[in-house]
């Protein structure tokens, strides 16, 4: 049996001045200048994660300012009252817990409190932890108090949730935000402590403990304890030991998972998974990891150069950017959002390992969706397809609308084709209903026998090239022309005469300007299009005449991509 009471790591190595506070540099160079300078606030408001440091401060700001042998801000320690402070024995300083002392009452008492001025030293100080869960008369009875204290009065709130106060509160205080610290702030400290505790640690145990802290001190040290006390006795630390007592799996463990849903291996990730639970490994726990490093492989695939800033160590680097480079963004995204779900649905579930095994099943599928239903997903052929055919929709419904816009609903403008202009007369004349010119025989839509690759290249990323066409080719006229091929294989290019290239409609044969730009516009296409394809490509202008459909007398390219008759292979860009 030990000799002395045993103190736990984080409340025996808890900072007792602010030299000794880590990552805290701005909240501590502000407060240490308020206490040289003597411009104390009367109310503080300290927001954070747990174990970030909040109450710490909070204390060593209460003994500063009533130290009487002040050091650069810092309390000195020695003397009386700063013992008195630290032992808890001195009336100056009040702690109230408000997750269990929330009432009315409880508030009440620290405003009578108040009233009496400070018995040794300069100021009483008020220390109101996890303050968001007094209630709302609670909050009301503090109020007026936190507006207008006596001289004497420091009032430091506390608080994981900010975003409860109420604003009358919020607006009293000065706020600080203790955010989470950084892996290698709270490794440092851990090897600070180990060397003061004689510990025999290996590197990587130090940072992973580091990184399963999560910007918690004090969760680091209470993890640095837990494991010191499993490897008692055992002299080195070493990483394998620290992932046993934390029920963690390693790093190379989630790498074969994942390229085992890389592969659609469902057998194989299935095996992974039961021997990470025939290890013992909680399952939450490593659940909560694998997204973790799923993360870390989307950034690593968003970019390499952030290898710098993750937390991986320089063994696991190199894998996992292999991993990510075998890998699509859209892959790794669609297994974050998979695993992401997974904790809700298996925290309060009797049946955990049926829905992990579920997820991973899913996540092997591509087809397999991460919604709740399991619905399958669209590939992306299908959706580039739908796409496709709304556009087409509505072009088509532009050109309907605006020609009726154009032409009138009257049965004159019903009947009038480019082909030739009914005769009205004859058909007045007769004193019947006149009647609409027979129309052309359509051209039946049927795949040409012989498409050629360049052709069929463009005609599958038409939208996409179209919209990057040179300027002088007219390129809205182009994204909505429609494509054809001729009978010596060159490609044909059909504008609507309401909505094709002006130069089109001149009169080439009497406007030569006209016909020397429209052949510079389509030689400009043609060397694009050539670039595009790396093949010579033959281009021919035609315009279609009013009223006439381009199945009257083209096969119509495009919409034979739209129907599937051609195999879309759109090309993406990365």
């Amino acid at each position: 049996m030990a000799d002395q009471e045993y103190l736990a790591l984080y409340r025996k190595y808890r900072p007792v001045d602010f030299d000794d506070v880590r990552g805290r540099d701005a909240i501590v160079r502000t407060l240490k200048n308020q206490i040289i300078s003597g411009r104390i606030g009367h109310s503080y408001l300290f927001c954070g994660t747990r174990g970030t440091g909040k109450t710490t401060i909070a204390r060593i700001f209460a003994r500063a300012v009533n130290c009487e042998n002040q050091r650069d801000g810092n309390p000195c320690g020695e003397c009386p009252t700063c013992r008195a402070i630290l032992a808890d024995a001195n009336l100056n300083v009040t702690e109230l817990d408000a997750a269990s002392n929330n009432s009315v009452d409880d508030i009440r008492a620290i405003v009578e409190q108040v009233e009496y001025s400070p018995t040794q030293g300069k100021y009483r100080v008020f220390i109101i932890d996890e303050v968001h869960m007094l209630s709302n008369a609670a909050f009301n009875a503090l109020l007026k108090t936190l507006e207008e204290p006596p001289s004497y009065a420091i009032f430091i709130l506390a608080t994981t949730e900010p975003n409860k106060l109420p604003v009358t509160i919020l607006s009293r205080c000065q706020r600080y935000d203790f955010g989470r610290l950084s892996t290698g702030i709270i490794e440092g400290r851990l090897r600070e402590v180990a060397q003061m505790e004689s510990l025999e640690i290996e590197d990587k145990a130090f940072r992973y403990i580091a990184g399963a802290a999560d910007g918690s001190l004090r969760d680091g040290l209470s993890l640095l304890d837990q494991c010191n006390a499993f490897n008692y006795g055992s002299g080195l630390l070493t990483y394998d030991r620290t992932l046993e007592i934390l029920g963690a799996v390693d790093a190379r463990v989630f790498g074969d998972l994942y390229r085992s849903i890389h592969e659609g291996d469902v057998t194989k990730a299935l095996s992974v998974l039961d021997e990470i639970l025939l290890q013992g490994r909680e399952l939450m726990q490593f659940v909560t990891d694998f997204t973790w490093y799923l993360r870390n492989l989307m950034l690593l695939k968003a970019s390499e150069q952030t290898a710098g800033s993750l937390d991986i160590s320089a063994d696991n680097l190199q894998e996992m950017i292999k991993e990510a480079r075998m890998s699509d963004m859209e892959e790794i995204m669609r297994c974050i959002r998979v695993f992401s779900a997974l904790p809700d649905l298996i925290r309060y579930s009797p049946n955990r390992r049926i829905l992990t095994e579920m997820t991973i099943i899913r996540a092997c599928r591509s087809a397999m969706d991460d919604g709740a239903e399991g619905e399958e997903m669209l590939p992306l052929e299908k959706i580039k397809n739908r796409v496709r055919e709304m556009e087409n929709r509505v072009y088509n419904n532009e050109r309907s609308i605006d020609r009726l816009e154009k032409e009138g609903p009257g049965p004159a403008a019903a009947g009038a084709f480019s082909g030739g202009i009914r005769d009205d007369r004859s058909a007045a004349g007769d004193g019947g209903t006149p009647e609409a010119p027979p129309a052309s025989p359509a051209v039946k839509q049927e795949l040409p026998p012989a498409l050629p690759e360049e052709i069929k290249k463009i005609v599958e990323n038409w939208s996409k090239y179209a919209s990057q066409a040179p300027p002088g080719s007219r390129r809205i006229a182009l994204t909505r022309a429609r494509l054809s091929l001729g009978d010596q294989g060159q490609l044909i290019i059909i504008f609507d005469k309401e909505y094709g290239n002006p130069y089109l409609y001149q009169r080439r044969d009497k406007d030569e300007a006209s016909r020397s730009r429209v052949d510079e516009d389509r030689r400009e296409l043609q060397a694009f299009l050539q670039n595009k394809t790396g093949r010579a490509i033959e281009i021919e202008y035609r315009v279609l005449d009013r009223g006439r459909r381009i199945t009257d007398n083209y096969v119509d390219l495009l919409s034979l991509v739209d129907s599937g008759m051609i195999r879309m292979d759109i090309e993406t860009e990365d």
